[in-house]
């Protein structure tokens, strides 16, 4: 008898364990949109430029070059920054005006001083396949060439937004023991040499440092809603005030299955795109999410109502 409730428990355990995977592969799946040129197997950022033409950058040890898509996710025009070297592009992103922004400032091993964002005209007024940057340069205060500990290895950097006149940066964490803290920091958007600015932090989670890692970001159109998105899911910030996006009240949305998502961007200000880099016939493609349809679980308030 013993045996046999034993024999059952483990059935249902499996059963609901199927469940539950097939579950997180749709909740994922469910919003694919378009499947990328093998040539873009690692996208590492996204932007629609103003005819909402979607553009991609790789990660580091491709070409410096952004790759303009069509719909069917093959590639329509490369560009080559010819003044730029891709060591490690970790996002893109632009102002305003339409200039992009590109990130060369992945760190893995803490050990960059120096980092680079290359800014570069309006896409859709690039004539030619090539183009010049205007390259700006950054470093962290905390970084003045002592070594590292590692409860504060929190220098790598994978995300960014534009706003007014700054760039903002938020960190990737790689603290040990991971406490799951990402950093925001900002600089100028115009070349010149910075010192990185710290102006806040966020508490992601600390279960599994890979499932919590911030590895892009993105701001409306209407810079009203910011999003920062991990291994699992979109982190949606909104009613902050001015560039104090940690003030106002933070959302979570769940996106399933566990993929190495790397990039995402605001279609309009209530579409969010966002991709996966392929693996083993997994992933590789760009997912697009409504956020009025988007079942959002509320992680904070930013003034919450008193009983």
């Amino acid at each position: 008898m013993l045996k046999k409730s034993i024999l059952l428990t483990m059935t249902v355990i499996f059963i609901v364990a199927i469940v539950s995977t097939l579950s997180s592969i749709y909740t994922l799946y469910s919003k694919k949109e378009i499947t990328f040129d093998p040539k873009l197997k690692e996208i590492s950022g996204i932007e629609f430029d103003k005819r909402n033409r979607l553009w991609a950058i790789n990660d580091g040890g491709d070409e410096p070059k952004l790759y303009r898509l069509n719909k069917d996710g093959s590639i329509a025009q490369e560009i080559l920054v010819s003044n730029a070297k891709n060591i490690d592009w970790e996002d893109m992103t632009q102002n305003k005006f339409g200039h992009f922004f590109l990130g060369d400032f992945g760190n893995n091993k803490n050990d960059r001083r120096w980092l680079t964002i290359y800014k570069i005209e309006n896409p859709i007024d690039i004539k030619t396949d090539s183009t010049e940057a205007e390259i700006i340069k950054f470093t962290y205060p905390e970084m003045d060439g002592s070594p590292i500990k590692p409860s504060n290895r929190n220098f790598d950097l994978e995300a960014f937004v534009a706003l007014g006149r700054h760039l903002y940066l938020f960190t990737k964490n790689r603290t040990e023991p991971f406490d799951g803290i990402t950093n925001l920091y900002k600089v100028g958007d115009h070349a010149a040499n910075f010192k990185a600015q710290l102006i806040g932090s966020f508490k992601t989670c600390t279960t599994m440092e890979k499932l919590c890692w911030i590895t892009s970001a993105a701001l409306s159109p209407d810079r009203k809603k910011l999003v920062l998105l991990d291994s699992t899911s979109i982190w949606l910030f909104e009613n902050f005030e001015d560039d104090q996006f940690f003030s106002g009240d933070v959302s979570k949305i769940d996106l399933g299955i566990i993929t190495q998502k790397e990039a995402i961007t605001f279609y309009d200000d209530n579409t969010i795109v966002f991709t996966d880099e392929e693996f083993k016939g997994i992933g590789g493609n760009a997912y697009f999410i409504k956020l009025d349809t988007a079942k959002k679980v509320i992680v904070k308030r930013a003034n919450p109502i008193l009983k």
